[in-house]
């Protein structure tokens, strides 16, 4: 390389972010996702064999989907070739296989090929590479934040080893950050910087596990000094660096539903406090307030039922609040009623009264009207016998009436000892006693 060359690449890689120049070198140097590439893990052991296959790396923004592959590239001494599913067709991907087929013949190297957004490719398109997947012309690293289980076909997916990224920890962050701060080559070890713990702390939280994130903030506030200054970073600094944290939150991913379910689950939990937290993560990533209207109404009588009858009330309250107040004050609604419902006891005997009612209706012999409860109200009932023999309730005792009500009598409704509806289940047993009712 000439004198010139060195100096353009110099400045070149001056220019770059500090989060694209503090990639790690090599699989030693990766921090993170330690679950399969600590040592011992699978794909470390696939590494360290040289034996690797098509993989899928699914997982969140920042995480080192990107990185990784690279290194992968490198460790097993291949030609690595990157393309990004969101602006690229077929025509590149069928370039790239022809180069890879080349390369294999004449020189023997395999060629990595690194599909970003491998989410954005349609059907077709995927199924272009599964050919030269199974027959080894390319190795492919696909990298998805999409579930690749719904994303990706699934003849591809099979023929692939998924590994599934993490969000990077805390201390993954703060690690990441003062290798950054302490570097001479890549990072700013050259500069004299001080950074309190605090400010460490809040870039590694706010940064919600994405290194790319951390790195950008660090980078944003050195250079709001001036050069050849001494920097002092503090936690203003590095909230003003940051700014507000963005929430990860994909409203038609998996994120959406993985969120919908934790705030279900933590009402049936009988959790306010988790219940509410999710509340505010879908809340502040801008859900749609009428779903999570839907879910709590929805849940106040699957989950809470005859247990509390008021908390269909108060459910049904909070949608019309929605409606009537909207956000930001509808917050306010929603998290009187999700408390509410929380707290709230529980029993979903109602609900398992109707599915079963309805598995029954689909599945088994249907049941005819028995013919004292037939409608009698037009000429010509009582020659068929309808209505004969049935007996008003209205005129007997509660619970004094034998009466049946199917012609083969079924138990869905199972009241439990929950809220009102042990009061129900008392009530059902006197019933069932006079009866002689099961």
């Amino acid at each position: 390389m000439g004198l010139f060359q060195e100096i353009e690449k110099r400045n070149q890689d001056r220019n770059r972010p500090l989060a694209d120049r503090m990639r790690p070198r090599s699989i030693d140097e990766f921090v993170g996702q330690e679950e399969f590439l600590g040592e011992g893990k699978l794909l470390r052991r696939m590494l360290n064999a040289k034996q690797i296959t098509s993989v899928i790396f699914y997982g969140p923004p920042g995480t080192g989907k990107t990185t990784l592959a690279r290194l992968i590239a490198d460790h097993v001494q291949g030609r690595f070739v990157q393309l990004n599913a969101a602006d690229c067709g077929v025509k590149e991907v069928r370039q790239v296989i022809d180069e890879a087929r080349d390369h294999s013949a004449h020189d023997g190297m395999r060629t990595v090929l690194f599909l970003d957004e491998m989410h954005h490719f349609n059907r077709t398109q995927q199924d272009i590479l599964l050919p030269h997947v199974e027959n080894g012309t390319i190795v492919l690293v696909g990298a998805t934040t999409q579930n690749p289980f719904f994303a990706i076909n699934a003849p591809l997916v099979s023929r692939s080893q998924i590994f599934a990224f993490k969000p990077h920890t805390i201390e993954d962050i703060v690690k990441l950050l003062r290798r950054a701060i302490s570097d001479p080559e890549r990072g700013f070890g050259r500069r004299k910087i001080t950074a309190s713990d605090d400010a460490i702390a809040h870039w590694a939280t706010t940064s919600d596990g994405d290194a790319r994130r951390a790195l950008t903030a660090l980078d944003i506030a050195v250079s709001s000094f001036p050069a050849n200054q001494p920097i002092v970073i503090d936690q203003q600094v590095a909230e003003d660096s940051i700014q507000r944290k963005a929430v990860v939150y994909d409203k038609t991913g998996d994120e959406h539903y993985d969120v919908a379910s934790a705030f279900i689950k933590s009402m049936r939990g009988s959790d306010p406090d988790a219940a509410v937290y999710w509340l505010a993560r879908m809340i502040e990533a801008g859900e749609d307030p009428r779903f999570i209207a839907r879910r709590i109404v929805i849940f106040a009588s699957e989950d809470v039922g005859c247990a509390d009858s008021m908390g269909l009330v108060v459910a049904m309250a909070a949608a019309k609040a929605v409606e009537f107040v909207g956000l930001p004050e509808a917050q306010l609604n929603l998290s009187h009623a999700v408390i509410y419902l929380a707290t709230a006891p529980k029993s979903n005997a109602s609900a398992q009264a109707i599915w079963k009612s309805l598995d029954d209706v689909r599945h088994q012999r249907t049941q005819p009207v028995p013919k004292h409860l037939r409608d009698s109200h037009y000429g010509g009932a009582k020659k068929l016998g309808h209505g004969e023999g049935y007996q008003s309730p209205h005129q007997h005792a509660p619970g004094e009436l034998d009466q049946t009500y199917l012609s083969v009598p079924v138990k869905y409704y199972h009241p439990t000892t929950h809220g009102h509806e042990a009061e129900i289940s008392k009530r059902m047993q006197g019933f069932n006693k006079n009866t002689g009712r099961s």
